[in-house]
């Protein structure tokens, strides 16, 4: 019977990658498709053979160690490949995500290593194709945050802007390409809900030419005049639904979303927000696949990205700016 060398289920992902040689050499397979390893430092492929418990290998050009974690997100971490690949299946095939605390208690690391983890994860989630989107497209934003109605009254007092309902919450915009076999999404944290910012993502993702159709809201009365599009406008004060214009694809996004982010993390700072919508669009634009074939594809996302605690937590500076562009 021949062995499985990539896991269907999650039994399969703890069976398979508790053995260091099969995780090993499932990492080198992702890392180097042609059967060639090359080194991480240089590029050199005159290296030598991984040997020893942490399966290291020399660069005979360059001199130095590396290992097949050296140039993904696993870098420097000093936990095993039994249980980092475990994480990416859990939190790539949850539909509404999994907290820190139920990942420290799975994997039995710290809730503070767990949170960590799932951040570098979801930095190989991160989608930063350049094809953009087609035919016709839905364009929506929502809002992420605590509710005015839910804070004490002088914290409300001291927030409350009275029109979007607070400034501790952050608007999104989301943009959601139809297509037959399984529509696509992108969405982005945005700093306004201002026509010229939201107008400006829309030229930036979407081909000219494409059918638009958004809500009512002032921000894209321009959007015609400018541009090339066709937009078309649902007012939802009147109806959600005509004929085949409608933003429901992009609400039924949201509805995930804040399903995940009030069920699962309950709070999300602002700072944080852009890689939650990371990952959940990863999950629907990819939810017609099967669970392992998810996981092969975020396992493609780990390499050439990391991600540094000093950067998590906002001491990282310039690198940090050009992670959340």
């Amino acid at each position: 019977m021949k062995e499985k060398s990539s896991p269907e289920t999650l039994q399969d992902a703890i069976t398979l990658f508790a053995d260091p040689l099969v995780a090993h050499n499932f990492m080198a397979a992702i890392l180097w498709p042609d059967g060639k390893p090359k080194c991480a430092h240089c590029g050199s492929a005159n290296v030598g053979s991984f040997s020893g418990k942490r399966m290291v290998s020399n660069c005979k050009d360059c001199k130095k160690q590396f290992t097949v974690k050296i140039g993904t997100i696993f870098a420097d971490s000093p936990l095993p490949l039994s249980k980092w690949l475990p994480a990416v299946w859990l939190i790539t095939n949850a539909k509404n995500g999994i907290s820190s605390y139920e990942i420290g208690r799975s994997l039995g690391v710290t809730q503070k290593t767990a949170w960590f983890m799932l951040h570098r994860i979801r930095l190989a989630l991160q989608n930063g194709t350049i094809v953009k989107m087609g035919g016709t497209v839905e364009v929506d934003e929502t809002y992420i945050g605590g509710k005015a109605r839910n804070m004490h009254y002088t914290k409300r007092k001291a927030r409350v802007n009275g029109k979007t309902g607070g400034m501790h919450m952050t608007p999104v915009q989301g943009l959601l390409e139809r297509h037959a076999k399984g529509s696509r999404v992108i969405t982005k944290a945005v700093k306004t809900t201002r026509g010229t910012e939201l107008r400006g993502n829309i030229k930036e993702y979407v081909l000219k030419g494409s059918h638009v159709y958004t809500d009512a809201a002032p921000a894209y009365e321009k959007l015609a005049a400018e541009t090339d599009y066709t937009h078309k406008v649902i007012d939802h004060a009147e109806k959600y639904v005509d004929g085949v214009v409608h933003t429901n694809g992009m609400e039924n996004f949201w509805c995930l979303l804040k399903r995940s982010i009030k069920g699962t993390y309950v709070n999300v700072e602002p700072f944080h927000l852009f890689r939650y919508l990371d990952e959940q669009s990863f999950r629907f634009n990819e939810r017609k696949d099967t669970d392992g074939g998810r996981f092969l594809k975020a396992c493609a996302g780990i390499i050439g990205k990391s991600l540094k605690y000093v950067d998590l937590i906002g001491k990282g500076g310039d690198d940090l700016q050009q992670e959340m562009a």
